[in-house]
């Protein structure tokens, strides 16, 4: 099975602020024969620079904190995440919680105070359009292998 994952959950030094976010549990299903993890940073992809100013979602639009609009980045990241999806046939995708890309569920208010509500990032909204099951890091790796 492929599953998408992004890049950053992988330690590659990706994010926003330059740092990487690791996923430890990930580690006992690298060396898996039947697993294969496909990584993507869909504002790598998009074109932003890492590191780079903090984004939020706020409605359709995502900006930064010096509200500069990136949506039109985060919607070509979000594309390319999905190409690759469907190229390596992924019904699956592990990504980065409460990020305006990657969040699924619960991402920032686009306040920039660390408030979350509740909503889907640019690429996990693509994803789960395209009926791609999408999981935060933070869910049991179970329900990732069912």
């Amino acid at each position: 099975m492929n599953i998408l994952i992004s890049s950053c959950l992988l330690g590659q030094y990706c994010r926003y602020d330059g740092k990487t976010k690791t996923y430890e549990r990930i580690k006992t299903l690298l060396g898996r024969d039947d697993l294969h993890f496909i990584p993507i940073c869909p504002e790598q992809a998009g074109g932003l620079a890492t590191p780079r100013p903090p984004a939020e979602r706020c409605g359709d639009r995502v900006m930064t904190k010096n509200a500069l609009d990136v949506t039109e980045a985060y919607e070509r990241g979000a594309a390319a995440a999905l190409y690759l999806a469907r190229l390596f046939h992924c019904t699956k995708a592990v990504l980065k919680e409460k990020s305006p890309s990657c969040g699924c569920g619960l991402i920032y208010d686009g306040t920039f105070t660390r408030t979350l509500t509740e909503g889907d990032g640019v690429t996990a909204a693509l994803l789960k359009a395209e009926g791609i099951e999408i999981f935060g890091e933070g869910a049991p790796l179970e329900y990732l292998l069912l």
